[in-house]
């Protein structure tokens, strides 16, 4: 099937790192692929990062997506465990810019927010709420649940490239509008 755009979710980390891709045509939103890559197996942390880039490249390779969304480390009390996420999300970043993939960037809290409504959310309740609304079968569902956290970055990322952009923090059209009267059609 051909699609308009396909966005590349990850959900990155050193132990399991969740990826989907999201077909986009128009307003229809076609789930194309979801998984998890498991680095548990792989001893040597530096190995596990690579390991990471030649999946991500594959992937890129295989289904051309155009722009990457991933998650953004969370902040927590173990500093070693965030280095090592962080250089799991920067070798995935650094497999897209090879190909000058646009990345963008979201908190878990955010991502939560925008799938479930809630940013305090499980991961359960997030693959529920996808499932959903990209009506997919929850038999169908990959046993672990980065591969739809991963989904749920990459559709955070479909919602908010749909709002309008400036930045300007208006509530709405109108506001927006007064705010740059130099946007306002005059013809």
């Amino acid at each position: 099937m051909e699609y308009e755009k396909i966005i590349m979710g990850i959900d990155p980390g050193t132990n399991v790192m969740g990826y989907g891709l999201l077909g986009i045509n128009g307003k229809q939103l076609t789930p194309i692929v979801l998984g998890a890559i498991e680095l548990n197996k792989v001893g040597d942390h530096y190995l596990r990062l690579a390991r990471i880039y030649e999946r991500v490249t594959g992937l890129i390779a295989q289904y051309l997506p155009d722009e990457l969304a991933i998650e953004a480390p969370f902040y927590g009390k173990n500093v070693q465990s965030m280095l090592k996420l962080g250089r799991a999300q920067g070798v995935a970043m650094a497999a897209a810019l090879a190909r000058d993939i646009p990345i963008a960037e979201y908190a878990p809290l955010k991502v939560k927010q925008v799938v479930t409504g809630n940013g305090g959310a499980s991961k359960e309740q997030v693959a529920n709420m996808l499932c959903y609304i990209l009506k997919m079968e929850k038999t169908n569902l990959p046993s672990l649940l980065d591969a739809t956290d991963a989904m749920a970055v990459a559709l955070t990322h479909y919602y908010e490239s749909q709002k309008p952009s400036g930045g300007s923090g208006a509530k709405n059209w109108a506001q927006f509008l007064k705010q740059h009267p130099e946007r306002v059609f005059k013809g």
